[in-house]
């Protein structure tokens, strides 16, 4: 990522979070923190596709959001290809190359390919979205040419902080025959999470922050279903710091679940669509979390509301007051526990 994309993050302030209080490891001394963004489902579909004429600006405010942590993580439910070779199922999307041109622009890192989008135009389509990807600088993870690559963690080092990233995905759609395989290309499928589970308890052990992004969960429901929540404890259980969910298109409860801080879904962030689940499929937020060794010591929720154009809008005022509430109610269903101790900013997190 660019220096241009590192915005300065005091002008960045977003009400709406919770700090929590930490204990320095000895006087005079403080570890180093990583602050991390995550957004939403992101394609490039229908009304969202026109944005494309400017790549910089297609994620309008919430752009300069992802831009302003060190790591930014979006899930890219769409194959950057040029190929029309749709796979046999009802919703096909793709986009053009501009697209990773965008996620650059976003200051997005990496992004997930473990859903259920991925692959609509075949191996040959994620084959080319993970060449786009890599040419404009953003990272893959969840997806590869063989079940290895796809098992395998994203890596980054920030401020010495060893960082792996994991995509698993738990969507039926085509779900046998997009699988990775020895010797086929795929995503990393986790309905089995045994190897998922093993995944992340190795990169314990040679990182110091774990993050997994799981594609999981039923459309339009705003609680995480049993399924979620057993996966979300195993993937805790591993060693995982930071479980971050989609594929709901709407928000899904965030807290914490033991020493892991678990977000179940972010909305849509980029959708061709504010239609599917009304009101709620058009709400969503830019989640930055900051990370001081393996805790998360600092949550902020900045609450977006999709345009008529599919572009993002930043939620200020009584109506982010509003949404900052609603996303805070939904902690409880999650049944997650608040972040933790710590100073209140207009909003309470379970």
């Amino acid at each position: 990522m660019t220096p241009l994309h590192r915005l300065g993050r005091a002008a960045l302030v977003v009400a709406l979070s919770l700090t929590s209080v930490g204990c320095e490891a000895e006087p005079g001394h403080r570890e180093p923190e990583v602050v991390i963004a995550f957004g939403g489902d992101v394609h490039f579909e229908g009304r969202v596709q026109r944005l494309l004429t400017d790549p910089g600006s297609a994620f309008g405010p919430a752009g300069p959001l992802l831009s302003a942590a060190d790591l930014a993580f979006v899930n890219l439910e769409t194959p950057i290809t040029g190929r029309d070779q749709p796979e046999p199922k009802r919703y096909v999307f793709r986009a053009d190359p501009a697209a990773a041109t965008a996620l650059d622009a976003a200051g997005i890192d990496a992004v997930s390919l473990a859903n259920n989008h991925a692959m609509d135009h075949g191996r040959a389509g994620l084959a080319d979205t993970i060449t786009a990807a890599r040419a404009a600088g953003v990272g893959v993870f969840g997806a590869g040419q063989d079940i290895d690559e796809a098992f395998r963690p994203w890596r980054t080092e920030v401020r010495g902080i060893r960082v792996a990233v994991f995509g698993f995905s738990q969507v039926d759609d085509l779900a046998d025959s997009w699988t990775a395989g020895p010797e086929r290309a795929g995503m990393a499928m986790a309905f089995d999470t045994d190897r998922a589970v093993r995944a992340v308890a190795a990169a314990r052990m040679d990182n110091d922050l774990v993050v997994v992004m799981p594609h999981w969960g039923v459309e339009g429901d705003q609680c995480p279903s049993r399924e979620q929540q057993d996966f979300a404890r195993r993937l805790s259980d591993a060693g995982a710091d930071i479980v971050v969910g989609a594929h709901a298109h709407v928000l899904q409860g965030a807290g914490r679940l033991g020493p892991t801080f678990v977000a179940y879904g972010l909305g849509n962030l980029l959708w061709y669509s504010s239609g599917l689940f009304p009101p709620f499929s058009a709400r969503s937020g830019i989640l930055t979390l900051t990370v001081r060794g393996r805790t998360v010591v600092r949550s902020d929720f900045a609450p977006i509301l999709t345009s008529e154009s599919g572009r993002p809008q930043l939620l200020t005022g009584a109506r982010a007051d509003m949404a900052g509430e609603n996303y805070a109610g939904l902690t409880r269903c999650a049944e997650l526990s608040a972040p933790g101790p710590g100073r209140l900013q207009n909003f309470r997190i379970g």
